[in-house]
């Protein structure tokens, strides 16, 4: 958790200084001793898609772009390079029969012994280098009869300036993985890797790649640290993985196939990513997975972050909003067997194949998979049939497992109606609602789930996040606006704990150079990243989420947009605390009293609050905390709470409860 400002508050001071206008006081009652519903632990989380880069050249910690020549043209990423009077060719190998996963290697000829010759590349916009970090450098080489080429790798800037460099020597004439390490002597926004070859002669070159040493818990190929480390911070209840209509892609040919994704490095195969070209406003025809981001990696995330596991499988169904292609219902055998596969890969014994797998490649303890996704966002006659298929073969080999399934992409309208019915009355487990709406919309709904039937199927808040323009407009902002109404529309989710059992916003990451959509909740370039307001609305929710829902009432009803206040409490067992978030979305003051009945409270409490004058204000790379939590600490006088509450506000109010 990061550290918040702390600041002394005495006694009867309110959150600020208090607006030139104010509200009439109102007198809240909560009811500590009375257990409304309990909060699940997975109840808020992370939502993580390869959309913007957020893999390759994102979470994923490797810096060279096209490592294995598979994009196309096969040296996207690469340009020629020379120094000191080298000459030479290259020459890209087709062994598609011989290793149809990965496809392409390099030749690189040298033609006299002078000089060096070779490629150089540009990273994903440019590879972010740090002062005094070290890098580790690997390639897979093959000597050619009668070579001895040696290599020369430096890191340089704009300018050509050298800022790191080292040497090796490639010895054997059967393919074999050189490695090497050196430092930085200098931090470069944009650098790029020269890739020199030196001796006349030939060297063949495959999974030419590089990655800092320090990822997170410096894994050898892992991932970027920062960003990891935003997600820990968050205490997330799960991670959905690995999206997202990438799940589905835009045909069935280029569907996201988790088997794919595991085991060594090289053998992974590169795939063009869906969103590469879906939107005008933001071509990038350079956008491919490498799939170094694979599903070992996505499970081991989720263990090292504490978060559950959600994987979402591809039913039998391309995206919608593209192709539409479906599998026939009698050829749906392997898609069904795959989902039974992963189940046995993540909990099986090590006497089990894909459990033994699974152990082989370093995580011989199960990890624990208790849910996953049925298809991502399908809907129509189509899909029913594929689901009820792939219900019937996983919950006969594994009953415990809880299933979610897709009610579309739209929170309302016929798609929606459709499914939804449909679902409840096929006794589903969970349905995956999402919205992309207007920040007013997020205030309207805050009821959303105020009447839903308490005997039907759990609702997973799956992916929506405000649209301060419109759905998929490049001019969307993560402002202060959105996040706020958010922030609101999570008091609707909290009190109704007992239905709603999972909420993420989505999507998670974004790089600045590289992004195809917006609002997202974490934004970076190659060095640096930050959270944008949403994300600090959704780790107060997500730190502060308590055990138990409690009533918190004005004039008995739910407080959820009455003068412009929308707000919840619950009781946490663990930390023996009443926890109240009370959003003031108005533009006035609140002058708020809380009384707290059956349950006594200490004689102080905590304010975290997170606020902006400015509705239309956002964080960024050179000021990224300029919208984020202040905390306080005040006196209480018995069981009561007085507080003014600026305009524009989320507040998190935490008091101890005495024995």
């Amino acid at each position: 958790m990061r550290k918040y400002f702390w600041a002394l508050c005495a006694a009867g001071t309110c959150l600020s200084a208090m607006a030139q206008q104010k509200s009439p006081a109102k007198t809240y009652i909560i009811k500590a001793d009375s257990v409304k519903a309990h909060v699940q632990p997975t109840m808020y989380g992370i939502f993580f898609e390869d959309i913007n880069m957020a893999a390759d050249g994102g979470l994923y910690a490797e810096l060279v772009k096209n490592r294995s020549f598979e994009f196309f043209p096969s040296l996207m990423g690469w340009t020629e390079v020379k120094k000191d009077g080298g000459e030479g060719s290259v020459e890209v190998i087709d062994r598609s029969k011989e290793r149809p996963e990965n496809p392409h290697f390099v030749t690189l000829t040298v033609k006299s012994n002078s000089g060096y010759y070779g490629l150089a590349n540009e990273g994903f916009r440019g590879i972010g280098v740090k002062k005094d970090e070290t890098y580790s450098f690997s390639v897979i080489a093959r000597q050619h009869a009668d070579s001895k080429i040696e290599l020369h790798v430096e890191l340089a800037d704009a300018n050509g300036t050298v800022l790191g460099h080292a040497d090796l020597k490639p010895g054997n004439q059967d393919w074999e993985k050189y490695n090497v390490k050196f430092k930085s002597n200098a931090t470069v926004q944009k650098a790029h890797l020269n890739v020199y070859a030196k001796n006349a002669g030939a060297i063949d070159l495959d999974m030419v790649s590089l990655f800092p040493e320090h990822t997170w818990k410096n894994r050898p190929g892992g991932l970027r640290a920062d960003l990891v480390q935003k997600l820990a911070d968050m205490k997330p209840g799960f991670l959905r993985f690995p999206g997202g209509c990438i799940v589905e892609g835009r045909d069935l040919a280029t569907r996201y196939q988790w088997k794919k994704t595991i085991g060594d490095i090289d053998k992974r195969e590169n795939l063009i990513n869906r969103w590469n070209t879906e939107f005008k406003h933001r071509p990038t025809p350079d956008y491919y997975q490498s799939f170094g981001l694979g599903f070992m990696e996505y499970f081991q995330l989720a263990e090292d972050i504490g978060a559950e596991p959600l994987p979402i499988l591809n039913c039998g169904m391309a995206c919608q909003f593209n192709t539409g292609q479906t599998v026939p219902l009698d050829q749906l055998d392997p898609y069904v067997q795959d989902a039974l596969d992963l189940i046995e890969f993540a909990n099986g014994s090590t006497d089990t194949k894909w459990g033994n797998l699974r152990a082989q490649l370093g995580h011989p303890v199960p990890f624990n998979l208790k849910m996953m996704g049925i298809g991502n966002e399908q809907w129509g006659d189509n899909y029913i049939p594929r689901w009820k298929i792939f219900i019937k073969a996983i919950k006969d080999k594994y009953p415990y497992m809880k299933l979610v399934s897709s009610l579309g992409p739209d929170p309302d309208g016929e798609k929606f109606n459709f499914l939804n019915n449909t679902f409840r009355g096929l006794n589903a487990d969970i349905l995956d609602e999402h919205y992309y709406r207007s920040p007013q919309w997020f205030l309207d709904n805050s009821k959303r789930y105020d009447n839903y039937d308490r005997k039907g199927p759990k609702i997973f808040a799956g992916e929506y996040a405000a649209q301060s323009v419109g759905i998929a407009s490049p001019d969307n902002k993560n402002n202060w606006q959105c996040a706020l109404s958010e922030a609101a529309f999570m008091t609707g989710l909290e009190r109704n704990a007992d239905v709603v059992n999972m909420a993420s916003y989505a999507p998670l990451f974004a790089h600045v150079d590289g992004w195809q959509w917006t609002p997202d909740e974490i934004w970076f370039d190659n060095l640096r990243s930050y959270g944008t307001p949403n994300y600090y609305v959704q780790e107060l929710y997500s730190l502060y989420k308590g055990t138990d829902v409690v009533p918190l009432k004005l004039n008995n009803q739910a407080v959820s947009g009455q003068n412009g206040v929308y707000a919840s409490a619950v009781t946490d067992s663990k930390t023996h605390e009443l926890i109240i978030k009370f959003i003031n979305s108005g533009k006035v003051s609140q002058s708020a009293g809380f009384v707290i009945k059956g349950k006594k409270l200490k004689s102080t409490a905590t304010l975290i609050t997170l606020r902006s004058d400015d509705l239309t204000a956002v964080n960024s790379l050179d000021k990224p905390t300029s919208i984020s939590p202040v905390q306080r600490t005040i006196q209480l006088s018995g069981n009561k709470i007085s507080l003014t509450v600026k305009p524009y506000s989320m507040n998190v109010i935490r008091v101890k409860l005495s024995n």
